[in-house]
């Protein structure tokens, strides 16, 4: 649960950071770095923002590579940035170098994201009936085809997440705060949709939903600090 929040957390203080600028600071020398990532295995967090914001050039730099595929360049960004903050949070030296390991966990957020989106239109047309059973029931492809269950531990590990997030929301934002926050970074199931699809879907303006979103990160940021501990 501690890790769940910590991570939570870090999305919503660095992906605001993002959003409220591009001009990102120069990468560290090798030297800082080094030391940064020594610092932060003695438990120095002020070690791991710096190791964050001084890569999130590095973000914006693979984010480029997705920029054909029809997702905004912010919303590319922000993703990668979740990456990013994974990468800080589980490297170790014997991982090799922090721009290597970074550069794989920032491109594979950014591609399981596509992935989840692609699968979501993908499970729209698994569930829609294609005719019924012997009993008059409908069926879909997705009855035909059955599912891999997950594990007993991570259905349970993932409903107490989303109790306890959900709780904490419901305590701390506006119903429009909260569904947008629950669009943008698929808190509560589903994929972390694009400023723009979710400006069409509630049918307000882009800049709105993205003065929305800052407002209710900040008011989660100061929710769920208690819960770092």
């Amino acid at each position: 649960m501690f890790s769940f929040l910590s991570m939570l957390l870090d999305v919503f203080f660095f992906v605001g950071y993002v959003g409220q600028t591009h001009s990102f600071p120069n990468p560290l020398s090798k030297e800082e770095e080094q030391r940064y990532i020594l610092q932060l295995q003695a438990g120095d967090q002020e070690a791991r923002e710096k190791l964050i914001v001084h890569n999130l050039r590095l973000v914006a730099h693979i984010a480029k590579k997705y920029a054909k595929t029809g997702r905004d360049t912010d919303d590319i960004i922000s993703i990668g940035a979740i990456g990013l903050i994974k990468a800080v949070s589980t490297f170790s030296p014997e991982k090799g170098t922090l721009s290597g390991y970074a550069s794989k966990c920032i491109e594979n957020e950014i591609l399981m994201s596509l992935r989840t989106e692609r699968k979501q239109v993908m499970e729209v047309s698994l569930h829609e009936p294609i005719g019924t059973d012997h009993d008059g029931n409908e069926l879909s492809l997705a009855d035909l085809m059955g599912a891999d269950a997950e594990t007993v531990f991570d259905q349970v590990q993932a409903r107490i997440d989303a109790d306890i997030l959900k709780k904490v929301m419901e305590k701390t934002l506006t119903p429009r705060e909260a569904t947008i926050l629950n669009y943008r970074f698929g808190l509560l199931g589903g994929y972390c949709m694009p400023q723009r699809e979710v400006a069409e879907l509630l049918d307000i303006s882009r800049s709105y939903v993205s003065r929305i979103e800052k407002k209710a990160m900040q008011k989660m940021l100061a929710a769920l600090k208690p819960y770092y501990g």
